[in-house]
């Protein structure tokens, strides 16, 4: 495994593009409500990131069947985990909506990922999203030099089966630079002292994917989504963060 460190000149360009996406994401969450399209919000997510001087990272980009993404953004719901394409499916009241978006700005990605209820939701879909959001916190801050990923797996694991939920085990975070997906792997579980050491320069996606019920997942029949097996609620945050000197530092705050 060989993960590219980046030059403090490369993470202030991967910040100001992680600014521009949170600029971004926060519209897209305002616009988003019961009656609108997913696709609806796809062409004003791509609408703002030309706007802001970058491109889609996702539009494009092929899976592991060599697919390519026909969209920019991600919008997941309710069952659906990640990468569930855009169309013409009516956002509903009470729906868990996961927005996932990464945008290239001057030479580098960023990616984020938020989930909302639509209007009012139950207090399950409520507090799933309350842990998912705290799980990532928890993971962000463990984060400096010397510790290891599976501190990361370990810290975001114990807190999420804490509070009754699962961790999806089959999808994970990622490096991300240059490249949309770079090394390492990071998972969302794992064992403390585990795995390679946490080095400054280090820019990675860290991303929980909860669900309600098993983490077992399946493929959607376009090839694109995944959704739980079970057909349990799913929730997924995550940011892009730099290793510091001093800590962390999270690129698309």
């Amino acid at each position: 495994m060989s993960v590219l460190i980046k030059t403090p000149q490369e993470i202030e360009i991967i910040a100001e593009g992680g600014k521009r996406l949170a600029e971004i994401m926060k519209e897209l969450k305002k616009a988003a409500r019961p009656g609108m399209t997913t696709k609806a919000l796809d062409r004003l997510a791509e609408n703002l990131i030309f706007k802001l001087g970058g491109k889609c990272s996702f539009k494009g980009y092929k899976n592991g069947s060599g697919q390519p993404f026909p969209a920019c953004l991600c919008s997941s719901i309710n069952n659906e985990i990640v990468h569930a394409v855009p169309s013409e499916r009516i956002i509903k009241e009470g729906d868990l909506l996961s927005l996932d978006l990464g945008i290239f700005y001057q030479g580098f990605h960023t990616d984020m990922a938020e989930t909302l209820a639509i209007g009012r939701a139950s207090p399950l879909a409520e507090k799933l999203i309350i842990v998912t959001r705290e799980a990532l916190r928890r993971g962000i801050k463990v984060i400096k030099p010397g510790r290891h990923f599976g501190d990361i797996g370990f810290t975001i694991q114990e807190y999420v089966e804490s509070q009754g939920f699962n961790v999806i085990r089959e999808l994970c975070g990622h490096g991300i630079g240059r490249q949309l997906h770079e090394e390492p792997e990071i998972l969302n579980y794992g064992r403390r002292e585990d795995g390679p050491e946490l080095v400054k320069g280090m820019v990675f996606c860290l991303e929980p994917m909860l669900t309600t019920g098993n983490w077992r997942i399946k493929k959607a029949e376009n090839g694109f989504a995944y959704e739980t097996m079970d057909n349990s609620l799913s929730c997924h945050f995550e940011h892009t963060v730099a290793i510091t000197e001093n800590g962390v530092r999270v690129l698309t705050a």
